[in-house]
């Protein structure tokens, strides 16, 4: 099992277009993925889920993962939030 706190940059925390991407690169992988904020643990593969976090700009949270992709996982997961939610080419995300 892997975990990492990270702070969301993008203006729109995690809603919107930021969700959805980061629901979609979870989604390419095996592992179970969850995000925490404060107390609240979600299911990262969850468009509601995440969204129903309320994170914002500036807010920090955890991402857990566990299975038998957790690494490449947690790097794409990472990747993402770190960018800023960019435009990555997907080949980047799933390496």
């Amino acid at each position: 099992m892997l975990e990492a706190k990270l702070t969301v940059a993008h203006e729109a925390g995690l809603q919107a277009r930021p969700a959805a991407l980061f629901v979609q690169v979870a989604n390419k992988f095996a592992s179970r993925i969850w995000i925490t904020k404060e107390t609240k643990k979600v299911n990262a593969k969850s468009i509601l889920g995440v969204m129903s976090l309320g994170v914002q700009q500036g807010d920090e949270v955890t991402i857990i993962i566990d299975g038998d992709d957790e690494e490449r996982a947690m790097h794409a997961m990472k990747k993402l939030i770190l960018s800023n939610f960019s435009d990555i080419p997907q080949n980047d995300i799933s390496n």
